[in-house]
């Protein structure tokens, strides 16, 4: 798992230790020191924490003009054990939110299992949004089918136009320009 990377070539469109506003700024990375581990696995020091064992993220992008966050993960979502949708919500998209953010992009390519519990963090992010939404791009099959089973997917979202295998061509920018499309089309649909 160390050498699992946050895709990093947006750093020059956007930098969370570079953002007053971001939960991560003024956070310094040291990359010759491994410290952080999920399941005594160490993890790229360029993760960062969010109150979770198991379940690290990196903000590859904001825009507080349009609203647009874009969040990668890795590890396990477990909301059974270490309630992770609680320290998601609680110490990054309650910040994110109160600084205008209100369309979320989850990137979940490096998320390996997933454990449920109830569904109010989902349920009380969702209302939050209002005129946003919550998308989850890319994230495993299996995972979504157990989002199914605690009905995340009523909040949050997936497949279909999300999976999106070759995000990583794109600027951020058109990046949200294309998962706002698929949006979009869902909602204009019901």
């Amino acid at each position: 798992m160390h050498e699992i990377e946050p895709y990093y070539t947006w750093l020059k469109y956007y930098d969370a230790s570079k953002d007053a506003l971001s939960p991560f700024y003024g956070k310094e990375y040291h990359f010759d020191m491994y410290r952080d581990t999920i399941y005594n696995y160490y993890i790229d020091p360029a993760w960062d924490f969010i109150g979770s064992e198991t379940l690290y993220i990196k903000l590859l992008f904001v825009d507080y003009n349009t609203g647009y966050a874009v969040i990668e993960f890795i590890g396990e979502w477990n909301d059974a054990i270490t309630n992770d949708i609680m320290h998601l919500k609680r110490n990054i998209i309650d910040h994110l939110s109160l600084n205008g953010i209100n369309k979320y992009i989850l990137i979940g390519e490096n998320v390996y299992n997933f454990h449920g519990s109830d569904d109010c963090y989902y349920e009380e992010w969702f209302e939050e949004v209002e005129d946003g939404w919550i998308a989850a791009v890319n994230f495993r099959d299996f995972i979504i089918d157990e989002w199914k089973k605690y009905d995340i997917d009523s909040y949050i979202n997936v497949g279909g136009g999300l999976v999106m295998a070759n995000w990583r061509t794109m600027t951020p920018q058109l990046f949200c320009e294309r998962v706002r499309q698929v949006i979009r089309r869902r909602i204009s649909l019901i």
